[in-house]
């Protein structure tokens, strides 16, 4: 799980980009993105997780949002990205690692 905090925008978006794509290098498949802290995201961090979805999704595996604010969701529903995009409400939703038998 990774933690995003503050504003996803111009300045911040490549260092979120370098993490996603680190973790997929080092073998994560599916990558879930705890928003519940971001305030802000704008079109350089929705491509950067549209990126990192599709990376993913060429590894087998997905990237899921979990808890975002009312901000970061009237972006994703306004670009139509909440049809994309799987999105938790919050971590207890969080389905259940497949094959381990633990939270991711």
């Amino acid at each position: 799980m990774v933690t995003v905090g503050g504003e996803i925008d111009l300045y911040t978006a490549p260092r979120l980009r370098d993490e996603l794509i680190t973790a997929l290098d080092e073998g994560a498949r599916r990558l879930v993105i705890d928003m519940s802290s971001t305030e802000f995201c704008d079109s350089t961090g929705i491509s950067v997780l549209l990126s990192a979805m599709k990376r993913s999704r060429d590894k087998g595996g997905d990237l899921e949002l979990v808890a975002p604010r009312q901000a970061v969701r009237k972006v994703l529903e306004v670009t139509g990205l909440h049809e994309v995009f799987v999105i938790h409400p919050d971590t207890d939703a969080l389905p259940v690692a497949a094959g381990t038998g633990t939270a991711p």
